[in-house]
């Protein structure tokens, strides 16, 4: 049997050996009708690790005439590519399957680009980096972008059944009986990375004493001692991180207390205190505001508990903050009134301060009409006096827009109400 891992073993060989990615690779979507047309673009796969973006590249070039080879942009130079170049001008194309396309440097592609231009040199590119935040621009405007999704866990069960019965690539000749309960750790726990699940497979059957049957069983125990692995993808640098981060802040602005507690534990579970703080007390500010004013100041406590105390423990208060976020009354008038009154003074709408405010504190300020004319809240009774405040210019704007959401923020639309009834 071959050394190379499992996984690498039983890549799919053609288009047709694909499992998942249906929406690439089934009948009439794109990449099978380029197949299907011997008429490749280039193209980059993007996705979480182990989901078959290699696997999908290996296919397209095996379902074609044309040769192919295999570099990573990060082990590889700009010698390699010469070679692949070379190759290319001699029998006329040539597809370039490359690894980690998002760390090409200004090198690589100031070579790769007239040959993609030319159409001598078929890219597909692999990279668990969203290409719109990661990979030059250059090179994405010549290349088709294709995001691939994790498999579901019946596909990763299909890929894990091929690679327990075929007799050539596989585990075949090993005999391997999968215990139920088994096969649903590996395809669970995966997290959708079936390089993950199959090197696992393989590891519990190479390391498992065949019975008097010649057989080779895989129970529960073993897959999980072979399978240790948090079931979720999660990089602290990469498009994933910021996606959780979005639905933990929408799942609270949509009061939804249990999608709020899964996201947080999943960013717990990646032990990234610093954003879950960072992004509770935007919650609290943006979405809760004045709806709830003494949500922002308890958040600020629960934050701080969390970083007194550290992981395990840290998660006692942040769950404490993030089901009061979620069920409280919510608002964004705040910010929303500050962003109209910055838009105004971005567009030059500003005008003269009123007179009767401008500083009088100096000699020679009456002179100047300053502050000759301003009415000294304190000196009536309620605290509080009609006159205007801003400029000439703006003196009819209503930046705050109240919610009716919470009776605070009701009180405080009635003050504010009585104010603007000069």
């Amino acid at each position: 049997m071959s050394k190379k891992p499992l996984a690498y073993r039983m890549r799919p060989r053609t288009i047709e050996e694909m499992v998942g990615q249906e929406h690439l690779v089934g009948e009439g979507k794109i990449i099978q009708r380029m197949v299907k047309a011997k008429h490749l673009s280039s193209m980059i796969l993007y996705g979480p690790p182990g989901i078959g973006k290699t696997s999908i590249a290996t296919a397209i070039a095996g379902s074609t005439q044309y040769a192919f080879r295999s570099l990573n942009a990060v082990v590889h130079n700009k010698k390699d590519m010469e070679i692949v170049a070379q190759e290319a001008k001699m029998s006329g194309k040539v597809i370039l399957i490359l690894d980690e396309v998002h760390r090409l440097d200004k090198a690589k592609q100031d070579f790769l680009l007239p040959h993609l231009e030319s159409g001598s040199i078929t890219l597909i590119g692999a990279t668990t980096s969203n290409p719109y935040h990661a990979i030059n621009p250059a090179i994405r405007s010549r290349c088709q972008i294709f995001e691939l999704h994790p498999l579901s866990v019946e596909e990763i069960k299909a890929v894990i059944e091929q690679a327990r019965h075929d007799v050539d690539r596989g585990l075949g000749n090993y005999h391997v009986r999968l215990e139920p309960d088994a096969l649903e750790h590996f395809a669970n726990g995966c997290g959708g990375d079936v390089r993950s699940a199959l090197n696992a497979l393989e590891l519990a059957v190479l390391s498992t004493t065949a019975n008097e049957q010649n057989e080779v069983v895989i129970d529960r125990k073993t897959a999980e001692e072979c399978l240790q692995k948090k079931s979720f993808y999660h990089d602290k640098d990469g498009d994933g991180h910021y996606d959780v981060l979005s639905a933990f802040q929408k799942s609270i602005r949509g009061s939804d207390v249990d999608a709020a507690l899964h996201y947080l534990g999943r960013l717990i579970e990646a032990g990234d205190l610093v954003s879950i703080a960072r992004r509770l007390l935007v919650i609290a500010y943006e979405d809760i505001s004045l709806a709830n004013p003494q949500a922002g100041a308890r958040t600020l406590a629960a934050i701080e508990a969390a970083e007194r105390l550290g992981f395990p423990e840290a998660r006692i208060p942040l769950a404490n903050a993030v089901i009061e976020l979620c069920l409280s009354p919510k608002s964004n008038s705040a910010y929303k009134a500050l962003d109209e009154a910055l838009a105004d003074i971005r567009k030059g709408i500003v005008g003269d301060v009123p007179a009767h405010l401008k500083d009088a504190h100096y000699k020679g300020a009456a002179s100047l009409g300053r502050g000759l004319d301003y009415l000294y809240p304190h000196d009536y009774p309620s605290g509080w006096v009609a006159q205007q405040y801003l400029p000439d210019k703006l003196k009819h704007k209503s930046y705050y827009k109240p919610k009716g959401t919470s009776k605070f923020e009701t009180t405080l639309a009635q003050v504010y109400e009585k104010t603007k009834k000069k």
